[in-house]
């Protein structure tokens, strides 16, 4: 059965067994839908129970003949590791037993470098230099500033 995830639109498939677990687990805790989980991002999608059975209509009768075919073919469950994964360093040590183990490296000293104007490349002038100036305030440049700067001068 084909199923497009609601959420990342990823395609995947629900097979033959998980359509049979699904129902199985739908007819025996009386649900209305099936949450199938999309491999790539793991939600949720619902799917209807009708949809499931439209797909599988007898499927009480496919389930009996699936626990009978492993019942005649049973699958072994896969051995668990017995060796346990050694450290890097002690795997190091045995392999080289004569040499010395590697210091990690130093870290760099993040460098500052000066503030420099935009294009010139060069830093920009202290206010000392400057000769303790203050830059030039905006004025708005309307027309009735300029009548009432002249007013004042006629006076």
């Amino acid at each position: 059965m084909n199923i497009r995830c609601s959420f990342c639109q990823t395609p995947y498939t629900l097979s033959r067994v998980e359509m049979l677990d699904a129902l199985q687990e739908m007819d025996s805790k009386k649900l209305t839908h099936y949450d199938a989980h999309c491999p790539r991002c793991r939600r949720a999608t619902p799917i209807p129970r009708q949809r499931l059975e439209m797909f599988m209509p007898k499927w009480r009768d496919e389930l009996k003949e699936f626990e009978a075919e492993m019942k005649e073919h049973p699958q072994q469950a896969a051995p668990a590791p017995t060796s346990t994964i050694e450290p890097a360093s002690v795997a190091e040590k045995e392999s080289n037993p004569g040499s010395e183990p590697v210091s990690p490296k130093p870290k760099a000293e993040k460098r500052s470098r000066p503030v420099t104007e935009r294009g010139t490349g060069t830093k920009p002038a202290a206010r000392s230099e400057l000769g303790n100036k203050a830059p030039a305030k905006n004025t708005p440049s309307g027309s009735s500033q300029k009548g009432k700067k002249s007013a004042k001068k006629s006076k």
